[in-house]
């Protein structure tokens, strides 16, 4: 058995290499071009019979508008002609009207009295008729149904 020399297991010291740090490579990435589709010259026509023109994707060489700010009663409150309360189109105001009655209407509240009762009439259940009415007085009973 041969003995070590303790010099011989001893390593020489030596300097660490300083290596240069590596650094993230983020290579540019490709960027297409927007899509632009192609956009026609389109004449708007408004509901008053005037027009003007503009750049739009849609192919058609004219566009006539039936509601715009010339004729619709957000952008013209002060026209009496758009305000027409009683213009039912499809009928919806006269079934309202059939369900529910007369007291939502607006006249009844200017014409001044109590028509239609109060919402807290409503809201309580009870239906107060005038006297000598009998179509109110037949629709304060409850209609029996399936629960």
């Amino acid at each position: 058995m041969a003995v070590k020399h303790p010099l011989q297991t001893v390593k020489r010291a030596s300097i660490p290499s300083i290596q240069p740090k590596r650094t993230q490579a983020r290579h540019a990435s490709l960027l297409r071009r927007p899509h632009r589709p192609y956009t026609f010259t389109q004449l708007v026509t408004l509901s008053d019979g005037s027009t003007y023109t503009c750049r739009t994707t849609s192919p058609a060489p004219v566009f006539r508008s039936t509601k715009d700010t010339r004729n619709h009663p957000l952008w013209q409150p002060s026209l009496d002609s758009l305000r027409n309360v009683e213009q039912d189109e499809a009928g919806r105001l006269r079934a309202f009207r059939e369900r529910f009655g007369r007291g939502w209407d607006l006249d009844s509240e200017v014409g001044g009295g109590d028509e239609g009762g109060s919402l807290m009439d409503l809201i309580s259940g009870g239906t107060y008729s005038k006297p000598g009415s009998k179509e109110m007085a037949s629709q304060t009973k409850g209609k029996k149904g399936k629960k």
